[in-house]
């Protein structure tokens, strides 16, 4: 199957010389492709650079060298407005526009100059847990959680061809994040849209993952089927002796 999403040669530099390592770099040298639906979850210690990569692909932040290529097409050819469309980030800390939750939701729309899909955007805000909260509920008042839920929502509604997600559920409860799961397995298996999703939780990491990237030293170390990847951990776990 043709990659939907290709990145080449990715590199980040420091912007202070060496930082606290020996490299010049963040991260250097990635080369790695994502096909149609594949769900992956990016993996790695904090300061590796997930949430930087994530924004590169957003075309959010720049790369310091190599290229990066959605059908085929390299992302210098595509304008950065119509690529946010389809390759959607979605932060950690939610950003709320001034106005309600419905000016919220329609913002995306609005600014494309299309029909607000109501009927999808109430099927999802009750998919994520929030479908008895008042619309007209000015969207700042929100807990962090609850924004976090419509900021979902509010990209879901571009329907994007791949969502970068940058630990979404962190700032929920137990029940909310498994909605938000759910649904995210759903949308891609239905809508067969990619994601790459940056989290910290194994647990969750095994339930909605296909295939796992590892960044370790600067480099996407590994790039394995979930399955494989938590195998060779146990395996390596249990050879430890306490």
């Amino acid at each position: 199957m043709t990659a939907l999403l290709e990145m080449k040669g990715l590199t980040k530099n420091y912007w202070h010389t060496k930082e606290q390592t020996n490299r010049t770099y963040l991260f250097s040298d990635l080369n790695a492709a994502i096909k149609t639906s594949e769900r992956i979850v990016l993996l790695g210690n904090s300061g590796q650079g997930k949430s930087t990569l994530l924004r590169m692909l957003a075309r959010l932040d720049n790369a310091d060298s190599g290229e990066i290529r959605l059908n085929r097409v390299h992302a210098r050819d595509i304008d950065p407005r119509i690529w946010r469309t389809k390759v959607t980030y979605v932060a950690q800390q939610a950003t709320m526009l001034l106005g309600t939750i419905e000016d919220n939701l329609k913002t995306v729309s609005k600014i494309h100059n299309e029909t607000f899909d109501d009927k999808l955007a109430r099927k999802l805000m009750k998919d994520v847990g929030l479908e008895s909260i008042d619309w007209t509920k000015k969207a700042t008042d929100l807990s962090g959680g609850e924004k976090q839920r419509v900021a979902l929502v509010r990209s879901l509604l571009l329907i994007p061809s791949i969502l970068l997600l940058d630990e979404v559920t962190a700032s929920l409860d137990q029940q909310s994040k498994a909605f938000v799961e759910n649904l995210l397995i759903n949308w891609s298996k239905v809508r067969k849209t990619a994601f790459i999703w940056v989290t910290h939780d194994m647990e969750q990491a095994k339930k909605v993952s296909e295939r796992i990237w590892f960044m370790e030293d600067g480099t996407l170390a590994i790039d394995c089927e979930t399955d494989t990847f938590f195998k060779k951990r146990n395996l390596l776990a249990s050879s430890v002796t306490l």
